[in-house]
């Protein structure tokens, strides 16, 4: 075999060995076991991985039969990142009726909780109008955000200005008010919305604030179980390892700092939700074969453990998928195929 075509983290199309190939697999699997205290791949995961990188096909795909759902994460905002103005319910529809998706997502473009609350009651009749336009489950979906809660956008002191002055203390109080303020949000619209009859509630790019954004997102869940018992909520993650930010905050007794995705699902099923979607986000100056050893080494535990469906994200910049606005295809389908195969997973 000669060279072989790969990608980069950033999507620069690169050529390599076969002996380069191999290196960067067992040098992206040795990273995440050492990082998270995991297994490495075997041998015949490496050789999997191997084949599916060596491959000439523009595109691969898993086998017949062995398809999984597809959920989306605001589909109805990114549909206009390629070109196409069109209404939300439009873009659901396109979604569905052309490109075959299982699920779909309705999204405001202030695609955060705190931001939708003074419009719910706008959001509430275009949800209605959606759901009598389509057949397949449509979720509603925004971010905790954490960020936005402090000034000079919310009404929290700013611990990234409290911390460099030492004050320790303060930024924690800080934060702890913050997720207060974004529970009450979240449950307020994730309420309003699936009362309006959305299939469910998707809390997206959780943790992207760290440990307190997380928190959020958990307690949000749990209640929300307990006030609906049926209601289904997707947990998406922002990133493979939960940011100390606040460094104390525990949920049913863990502490949130510093758990990578098999122990983040542990809790995901603590607090009630009913689908988890991992993340291991893309290192650009790395190879895609690289970061998908990387990835898959991360998420194969996660989904041996878990007790619910795991949807991972596969996306711009997330899952050994390129770092770009318009991901080419060789890249997302070696990489999707590869997770699935490897992982066993229930969805992407």
């Amino acid at each position: 075999m000669g060279k072989i075509w790969v990608r980069m983290g950033d999507g620069f199309l690169t050529e390599m060995t076969e002996g380069e190939l191999r290196k960067d697999l067992e040098e992206g699997t040795k990273d995440a076991a050492e990082r998270a205290d995991v297994p490495s791949l075997s041998d015949d995961e490496l050789k999997h991985l191997f084949d599916i990188y060596s491959s000439s096909s523009k595109f691969c795909s898993v086998e017949i039969g062995k398809e999984v759902i597809l959920t989306y994460d605001g589909g109805t905002l990114k549909i206009r990142r390629v070109g196409i103005d069109v209404g939300r319910i439009h873009a659901l529809q396109i979604y569905e009726k052309l490109l075959g998706a299982d699920t779909m997502e309705l999204a405001h473009v202030d695609y955060s909780f705190k931001s939708i609350k003074p419009i719910v009651g706008n959001e509430q009749p275009i949800l209605e109008q959606a759901l009598l336009s389509t057949t397949i489950p449509i979720f509603y979906g925004a971010m905790p955000n954490l960020g936005i809660y402090t000034q000079p956008d919310g009404p929290v002191l700013n611990p990234s200005e409290l911390l460099p002055k030492g004050k320790i203390s303060e930024a924690r109080a800080a934060q702890e008010e913050a997720v207060e303020l974004a529970v009450k949000d979240m449950v307020y619209v994730a309420s309003a919305m699936y009362e309006s009859g959305a299939d469910g509630i998707n809390f997206d790019t959780t943790g992207a604030a760290g440990d307190p954004d997380f928190l959020a997102a958990l307690r949000s869940t749990k209640i929300l179980k307990e006030k609906y018992p049926e209601i289904c909520i997707e947990l998406g993650m922002a990133g493979e390892f939960i940011l100390g930010m606040h460094g104390e905050l525990k949920f049913e007794g863990i502490r949130l700092a510093g758990l990578y995705p098999h122990e983040q699902v542990r809790l995901a099923e603590k607090a009630g939700a009913t689908i988890f979607g991992p993340v291991v986000n893309t290192i650009t100056n790395k190879s895609c074969p690289w970061n998908v050893a990387r990835a898959i080494t991360f998420i194969k535990p996660c989904a041996e453990k878990a007790k619910i469906p795991i949807h991972v994200n596969m996306g711009m910049g997330v899952g050994a998928v390129p770092v770009t606005d318009h991901p080419p295809t060789d890249a997302v389908s070696r990489a999707s195929k590869a997770m699935v195969e490897i992982c066993r997973l229930d969805g992407l």
